[in-house]
This record gives structure tokens, C-alpha cells and sequence, in this order.
């Protein structure tokens, strides 16, 4: 289904230098430039529509409520496939072709569904993913934890991503769809290289294809040899593992497509990891500028959920998602059409200040958190649960063994408009006797 965004409101269009820096990814590793365009549109221009150069116009969503408004009601906001993310015209009538084809080019994922297909494609991992599901894994992520704390021992400085907190989620997804250890190295590549189509540093090379991307789908083909290779192997030889599940279920009486299985194995592999990375290196930046907060944290552990929870809503890896109107629909006094397309903005519900107290304010004790990073209603993250446990074990951990953290040099942010987050974090810091 192709967007457009009404012809009758003009009067909200937001400035177009803001516009501009909304599709630009290097604006969003520019972080506190971007928080000031996003201040600005909460107080100024809640609800208005970006137009920007090589992109149909949108509607930007900026704050909290109306962006739980718009999840509660799927079936007047869709995901609309490949539309989900924010694409240029270009690359968008690339994507509608790409899904017309379908088979092995197709990435059709949880979060391009919609319903009645979504629920029951959720339904296939729902238990493994359930709050009871990830309990039980506990005592093998906890030492998954320990292995990538020990990195930081014999050196006091270290790039705290790359070294530790990439490596640790990465670790529990191997084990969760079974997959071996020596395949660690080749997964974080081809996820640095999916997510990232326009960082410079990340992308590695690609062709054009990619460039009014908000994901690298040139390197699918890669990532599909890859998973199909697991989905034939778990259907010869089935285990216990998440993959087994994946490969072998069912839908509506039938088993799993091949290419639906390698979807569902790429997004697991991907965001499951990436976007944890991010939160934990987050929480750790932002500790390692307020030793107050460190302190408060390492004489009460107690405060370790609190910390996970506002790590993820100060880290927000996601930038965005999108969502196309099914029905004329009136939000904020502004009339949205069936067809237009609405950004939703989850670091601008972050630091929403009729939510949030203080919200550029990082507190490890901050009550009430009901961040919004793992998104809203039918679509929120499956694997928020697993996520949660895994950076709670994690800095339990981290507080058993370091003393003090600071930073070595200057962190800096993904250039990148759909999965951000952190892509070099140094470190200096001190561990216990």
C-alpha cells in the first residue's frame, strides 16, 4: 500500500530545517541537536508533517500519549510492510517490488505484519519469550554476563561496546536459537551492516541499493543462505532450541514457509541482540558521567531494575517506527486521511515532560518509568522480557566487580534514523581487589 499525506495542511508543516535533519541519519548521532528539534516540536508543533526533499511527506509523532493513542488502535494504523521504517521514494518502489516477488527476497518480520497474521506469527515464540519463559534461563545468562565482564580484566580502559556489551546479548542469543559460538564474530558484521546502511564506519560496502534504506537489504541474500541452512537443519535434526521451535511450527494447519522462518530468525538474531547492546552501554555512559548515580546504585542493588528501566528509556535504540492510516482519523484537532503516513517518535516520548519529570535528567532511582523504547499495544517488543532479565543479571555483575567507571575519550552515537543507539563507548575504570 503506497502513503501520501493529505493536501489540505499545509498550515502544520513543520520548519523544513527540522524536516531535514528527521531524514537525516547523521543528525541522529548528533543526539543532542536532534533532542532540541524534538523539544521543540513536543512544545511548538506536537502533531505536524515533515516534508523533506526525496521523501513523501509524513506525519511526526511526538509525544507520549499521542503515540499509545495511535498503538492502541492497529487497525486504523498499520505497518504496512516495508513501511514500516522511514524509506525514500527510491528505495520504497524498490521495496514494493521486492514484496510483490516475495520468496528469498522478502524480509517478513514480526514488525512488518499486521493483523490477523501478526498474533498468530507472534504466537509461534510467544512462551519462550513470556516473562516464565526467559526465568528459567537465568543461571546460563548469568554467566554469560561474568565471561564478557572478564574482558575488562588486566586493562584499565576499554571500548565498553565492542568489547563487552555487544558480545554478552549476542552470547544468549546464540545459545537461545542454538547456534555455535564460532559464528559470534560473523553475526555482529552482518548485523552492523544490516541496521546501519549510512553510518560510514558501519556499513561496509554496499551498492546503491541501500542508500534511501533505513535497513541494508542488500546484504539479505547473505543472511538468508545463512538461516535457511539452520531452518533445513532443525527440521532434519529438531531440538529443544528456539530455532527448532521457529523451523517446525505451524500456521493455520501448515508448516512455516522456509522464507518466514529465515525472517523470524533474522529479527531474533538482529534487534535481539543489538538493541540491548545499546541500552547496557547507554546505562553505562551515562554512569560513568554521574558518579553520584554509580554510587547510589553500588550500595543498593535493589535500585538495579530502576536502572535497566531508565537506561533503556535514556538509550531509546529505536529511533522510529512507521504507520499508515487505514481510516480518516482526528488526533490532536488535525485530521489524518486514510493513506498518510505517521512517524512515531519513541526518544521524543522519552523525554516527554508531561510524562516524565525532569526527563534530561538520568536518575537510577526514577519512579514512576513507564518508558516507551519497547513500543506501545500489538506490536510491542516480544522480547522486552528477555531483554529486561539480561541487563539486570548483567549489572548485578558489572556492580560486584568495578569500583568506579569514567570515560576515556569521547562516545559516539550510530548515524542511523531507525536502529540507533551507541557504536563506540571508552571506558576508564577500576575493579575490585
Amino acid at each position: 500500500m503506497t502513503t501520501k499525506v493529505s493536501a489540505d495542511i499545509s498550515a502544520v508543516h513543520m520548519p523544513g530545517d527540522i524536516a531535514g535533519r528527521l531524514v537525516d541519519p547523521k543528525a541522529y548521532g548528533q543526539w543532542d541537536q536532534l533532542q532540541q528539534d524534538l523539544t521543540w516540536l513536543r512544545r511548538e508543533m506536537p502533531l505536524s508533517v515533515a516534508a523533506a526533499e526525496g521523501y513523501d511527506p509524513f506525519w511526526m509523532v511526538t509525544k507520549y500519549n499521542d503515540i499509545q493513542e495511535i498503538g492502541r488502535q492497529p487497525g486504523i494504523f498499520a505497518n504496512n510492510g516495508a513501511r514500516k521504517t522511514l524509506i525514500d521514494r527510491n528505495f520504497a518502489q524498490r521495496a514494493e517490488a521486492i514484496e510483490a516477488e516475495g520468496g528469498r527476497a522478502v524480509n517478513r518480520s514480526l514488525l512488518t505484519m499486521d493483523a490477523p497474521v501478526h498474533m498468530r506469527y507472534r504466537l509461534v515464540t510467544a512462551a519462550q519469550f513470556a516473562p516464565k519463559g526467559v526465568k528459567v534461563l537465568e543461571e546460563d545468562i548469568r554467566g554469560l554476563a561474568r565471561e564478557a565482564i572478564d574482558a575488562m580484566e588486566g586493562r584499565d580502559e576499554i571500548d565498553f561496546l565492542n568489547a563487552v556489551s555487544h558480545r554478552f546479548p549476542l552470547r544468549v542469543i546464540l545459545s537461545l536459537l542454538g547456534l555455535p559460538r564460532s559464528d559470534e564474530d560473523m553475526l555482529l558484521a552482518m548485523t552492523q551492516r544490516f541496521f546501519n546502511p549510512r553510518d560510514e564506519e558501519l556499513a561496509g560496502e554496499q551498492t546503491g541499493n541501500s542508500i534511501g534504506a533505513t535497513a541494508n537489504h542488500d546484504i539479505l541474500h547473505e543472511m538468508y543462505d545463512y538461516f535457511a541452512a539452520i531452518v533445513a537443519n532443525r527440521r532434519a535434526n529438531p531440538t529443544s532450541d528456539v530455532a527448532s521451535v521457529i523451523a517446525n511450527s505451524t500456521i493455520n494447519g501448515e508448516l512455516i514457509t522456509e522464507a518466514d522462518a529465515v525472517s523470524y530468525y533474522l529479527t531474533i538474531a538482529t534487534a535481539g541482540h543489538d538493541t540491548t547492546a545499546s541500552s547496557t552501554a547507554g546505562a553505562v555512559w551515562a554512569l560513568a558521567e554521574r558518579p553520584e548515580e554509580f554510587a547510589k546504585v553500588k550500595a543498593d542493588r535493589s535500585l538495579i531494575p530502576s536502572l535497566v528501566n531508565e537506561a533503556i528509556r535514556w538509550t531509546s535504540p529505536v529511533n522510529h517506527f512507521m504507520r499508515t492510516a487505514l481510516a480518516d482519523y482526528e488526533l490532536r484537532g488535525q485530521q489524518i486521511r486514510a493513506g498518510d503516513w505517521l512517524m512515531l517518535s519513541y526518544p521524543s516520548a522519552n523525554r516527554d515532560e508531561d510524562i516524565f519529570e525532569a526527563p534530561f535528567e538520568f536518575r537510577v532511582d526514577r519512579q514512576p518509568n513507564p518508558q516507551m523504547a519497547f513500543g506501545f499495544g500489538a506490536h510491542v517488543c516480544l522480547g522486552q522480557h528477555l531483554a529486561k532479565l539480561e541487563m539486570g543479571v548483567f549489572f548485578d555483575e558489572l556492580f560486584n566487580r568495578v569500583e568506579h567507571v569514567e570515560l576515556a575519550g569521547e562516545p559516539k552515537r550510530i548515524d542511523s534514523i531507525s536502529v540507533g543507539g551507541i557504536k563506540r563507548l571508552p571506558v576508564r575504570y577500576k575493579l575490585a581487589g
